[in-house]
């Protein structure tokens, strides 16, 4: 045992200890169990010697054996404490912003995911406002409000017409106050994912103007991003609400096979997105972010249906077994070559471009399997094709494979995309082409969007092309680098 410290008999903190003591209604072996539970290391004669002021304990062991004491008064009278030697970080706080993170993230942990709307709620009101959530719907057409107590159904709201809409299409808090309801809507993402908004009731219409409760619902907003994805995996309700009708099974397979649409980091940011996202077949597409490299794919397999869906699944897992084992583009190629060959022999093949970029340099490798080339843009428009690195599609053998290289500069953007996005006919015939799509991605660029917006208003300018009604998978994955500043990239 540490070595006591003399006390004198004016010590407060000894003096405090005993009188409260013996207000425990404790006998001195029962004090003593419950000092050893909590880690003491003093013996009973010790203690007894203590609370008599003959010897008094280390501060480590008499702090221990006060909080013996005061965990004893808290079962009794609550008001009585003993004062510590050091100071004493306080319990779980129950109210605040740390209270409605924390009751927001104890709870989640036992609930099922339609309880969600429920424990956010309830987290909002340890804030002082009342909180509804809106998903995004599968489409990214609307925005749909869960379920809570009192509103048994769900219910929609467009993207394009609607606060919520915008602050999900901005990524920024916004504030309304009409017909005297105050509110906030807070984007609700999972690191760069957009996946919908939280309607924030304020009591008055000066809470608008309060900075700490904005950063207070943001706090709230993030960490309920996280807890949508982390607990969606084990249930189909919330999964339920983004559907406006059943997803086909090959669709259905094929989304549990993407990652997710957008991602980001520091130098990176890159969104994709499927359609008909309802009856989506043969298309795919994949990516990997890390501190120095950036992979990204994007697969066409051929016909429709449950079958293309199960070779374009097939071709993933071939992708992602052989980057995850480190190959480079030629080699992850050979894989998927493999894969579509050997389990689906005869004439079946799977177009696609692979592509990897090194963070620190730019210098861009790819691979085309017979696949639309990618486009290169630069300050606002589109500079060129990438036409190298040309080979004939995936399980076909190939008769000679290069790789293609290009030398990015920070701000560039990389759009992959299927020959559903140009193929796309009106009812006069016309294509939506090469040109009109690198129209649209000029005029984005230029009007400063961020690549998921980009990719959601580009799927459906598409499908508006084509009434609505794709007769081909369509699918876009646009990416942006940007040279991060030193100072980001300090720790690497």
């Amino acid at each position: 045992m540490t070595s006591p410290e003399r006390a004198s008999p004016e010590d407060p903190h000894l003096g405090g200890l005993r009188e409260a003591y013996a207000r425990t209604e404790l006998t001195l072996e029962e004090l003593w169990l419950r000092y050893f539970a909590l880690g003491g290391d003093a013996d009973l004669v010790d203690v007894d010697a203590c609370l008599a002021g003959l010897v008094p304990l280390a501060p480590d062991q008499h702090d221990m054996l006060a909080h013996a004491v005061n965990e004893r008064l808290d079962e009794l009278l609550q008001e009585h404490r003993v004062p510590y030697r050091r100071t004493i970080r306080t319990g779980r706080p129950t109210t605040g912003p740390l209270a409605a993170l924390l009751e927001l993230i104890g709870a989640a942990g036992s609930a099922p995911p339609e309880r969600i709307p429920a424990l956010v709620a309830t987290a909002g009101r340890l804030l002082g406002t009342e909180t509804v959530i809106h998903l995004i719907d599968h489409e990214q057409r609307c925005l749909v409000r869960l379920p809570t107590a009192g509103r048994a159904r769900p219910t929609r709201q467009s993207l394009d017409s609607t606060m919520a809409g915008r602050a999900f299409r901005t990524q920024q808090i916004l504030s309304s106050d009409r017909e005297g309801r105050s509110r906030l809507w807070v984007p609700v993402v999972d690191g760069a994912d957009r996946l919908g908004v939280l309607e924030v009731r304020l009591p008055s219409a000066a809470d608008l103007y309060d900075p700490a409760l904005r950063q207070h619902c943001q706090w709230l907003a993030s960490l309920l991003g996280h807890v949508l994805v982390s607990m969606n995996p084990y249930g189909d309700e919330l999964e339920r609400f983004r559907r406006s009708r059943p997803l086909s099974p090959s669709s259905e397979l094929i989304w549990q096979q993407l990652p997710p649409l957008t991602a980001g980091t520091d130098s990176f940011m890159l969104a994709g997105m499927l359609e008909p996202s309802y009856d989506v077949g043969g298309d795919a597409f994949d990516y990997t972010l890390s501190e120095h490299t950036v992979s990204l794919g994007i697969f066409d397999a051929m016909g429709h249906g449950m079958p293309a869906a199960l070779m374009a699944s097939a071709a993933l897992a071939g992708y992602r077994s052989a980057r995850r084992d480190g190959r480079r583009v030629f080699d992850q190629a050979s894989a998927i070559d493999d894969v579509v060959s050997g389990y689906f022999p005869g004439t079946a093949f799977v177009t696609g471009v692979l592509t990897e970029l090194d963070v620190d340099s730019g210098q861009l490798r790819y691979v085309n399997a017979g696949h639309p080339p990618p486009l290169l843009l630069r300050q606002g428009r589109v500079v060129k094709e990438l036409g190298g690195g040309r080979r004939v599609p995936f399980g076909i053998e190939p008769a000679g494979m290069t790789v293609g290289e290009q030398i990015l500069e920070p701000g560039d953007w990389l759009a992959l995309y299927t020959d559903g996005i140009t193929e796309a006919r009106n009812s006069a015939g016309r294509w939506f082409g090469e040109s009109r799509l690198m129209e649209f991605l000029t005029r984005a660029v230029a009007a400063g969007q961020s690549p998921p917006e980009t990719v959601r208003r580009l799927t459906q300018a598409v499908l508006e092309h084509q009434g609505g009604l794709l007769q081909d998978d369509a699918t876009v994955l646009l990416a942006r680098w940007t040279r991060p500043a030193p100072a980001d990239r300090a720790g690497a």
